[in-house]
């Protein structure tokens, strides 16, 4: 993922709740026309991207539920 795309996702993810998640909620309009290999791609690019702790109010639960892997934003 580019600068840009991580500046998208952060201003996304300050709009978000706190609580699990999916990544396609995030990521927003759009995510129904990507084709899946980009699907996967991206998703594995934001996965990476939070372990790494750029977003850090986000964790990877560990766990897959409803299609994909949640996360978690904690309250600020």
């Amino acid at each position: 993922m580019d600068d840009a795309e991580i500046s998208r996702l952060r201003a996304r993810l300050e709009d978000l709740s706190a609580g699990t998640f999916h990544f396609p909620e995030v990521y927003g309009p759009g995510w129904d026309d990507l084709p899946i290999g980009e699907k996967v791609r991206r998703g594995h690019d934001f996965l990476d991207l939070v372990r790494a702790g750029a977003f850090p109010q986000v964790t990877d639960t560990g766990e897959k539920a409803g299609g994909g892997r949640l996360y978690r934003k904690r309250a600020s």
